[in-house]
């Protein structure tokens, strides 16, 4: 009885050893990758422009002028040209000699390093963008991207159509019509286009409005009512000038006309 105790405690000390041993060895394994992570990383190579021959200070660039040289990323400069902006620089003057096979760097050219083009500057005069908060079904289960044209529907908690300032309803109205949608979260047109990665989810959009349309959407915020917005074919523009408000009793009246017109157009296409 005593050795098969004996046995049983070496046989868990040996799996408790094991687990340890095992444990000790995945944290020197994540140790080790981590490490070849930072060496591949310190070792990633940029292209960047460099002078293809000794360049004088005024010298004005030309393709002739401009030679690649790969640095590690760890010891490239922020004010680096990349290969991809050689077309910025070319016809513009260094006010630095650069030697052959020195870097060019925005330092060195006349009027450095060209302003990036902000957000603001996509919105056309005389119109404004504002966001409104829309998701999940309300922003067509998220299928609605920038440069997408889309209705914007409101319901809203209105003092009741009888006159009586007690009562209550719920009323859904098409607040605005054919929208031009700026952008999904922070994903703008030019970032979707120079991603191809899948878009990310988003919880606002923002809308390319007038003035007063801008004022309207903020009040219809204000009041707490609910928008959605209803996604069109781009081409298609026109404009429903007697769209209804709808309530309760418009949907139980107008339910039978409403299905009898969709199946004529049914038909029709």
């Amino acid at each position: 009885m005593k050795q098969k105790f004996i046995l049983i405690i070496a046989i868990v000390i040996g799996i408790i050893a094991a687990i340890i041993c095992r444990g000790w060895i995945d944290m020197k394994n994540k140790e080790v990758e981590e490490l070849k992570a930072k060496i591949l990383k310190r070792g990633e190579r940029i292209a960047v422009i460099a002078a293809a021959r000794p360049l004088a200070q005024g010298t004005v660039i030309s393709m002739e002028d401009i030679g690649i040289k790969e640095i590690e990323k760890s010891s490239m400069r922020n004010d680096s040209i990349r290969r991809e902006d050689v077309e910025m620089i070319i016809g513009k003057r260094i006010v630095n000699s650069i030697s052959q096979n020195g870097p060019l760097l925005w330092s060195d050219i006349e009027g450095g390093k060209p302003r990036q083009k902000t957000f603001s500057e996509s919105i056309q005069k005389g119109m404004r963008a504002v966001s409104i908060p829309v998701s999940g079904a309300a922003a067509v289960s998220g299928m609605v991207r920038p440069n997408d044209c889309v209705d914007i529907l409101g319901s809203f908690t209105l003092p009741s159509a009888n006159g009586n300032p007690e009562e209550a309803e719920l009323v859904t109205l098409t607040v605005l019509q054919n929208v031009t949608v700026l952008a999904t979260g922070t994903e703008t047109f030019r970032s979707l286009m120079s991603n191809s990665s899948r878009a990310s989810s988003y919880s606002t959009v923002t809308l390319l409005v007038t003035p007063r349309e801008a004022e309207l959407l903020v009040f219809t915020q204000q009041i707490k009512g609910r928008l959605a917005l209803s996604l069109r074919n781009p081409s298609d523009v026109h404009f429903e000038s007697e769209l209804p408000r709808v309530d309760f009793n418009h949907v139980e009246s107008k339910l039978k006309e409403l299905n009898d017109l969709r199946q004529k157009n049914i038909k029709r296409r």
